[in-house]
């Protein structure tokens, strides 16, 4: 007889781990402005959301450098919120 896990079981084991890039992002981020912010992988693009327009532009002129922290040729996208 084969017995099957209930759904709260399987989500109860499921430890989902952050690819690099996006915790390499998130820590460059917090030690060189200490802002918190939220970094997602949408397809293949990473999707960094901080909290002012004037981080975010900063962050911007900053790409060449990003992209070097995170190992990463795709492309990054910011918002703003």
């Amino acid at each position: 007889m084969v017995v099957m896990d209930s759904l709260q079981e399987l989500l109860g084991r499921y430890n989902p781990q952050e690819p690099e890039e996006v915790s390499a992002l998130k820590r460059y981020i917090f030690e060189e402005f200490g802002a918190e912010s939220s970094v997602g992988l949408h397809g293949e693009t990473l999707v960094i959301t901080v909290a002012s327009a004037s981080l975010a532009n900063t962050l911007r002129l900053r790409l060449p450098t990003l992209q070097k922290t995170a190992k990463t040729k795709r492309k990054i996208m910011f918002r703003i919120g």
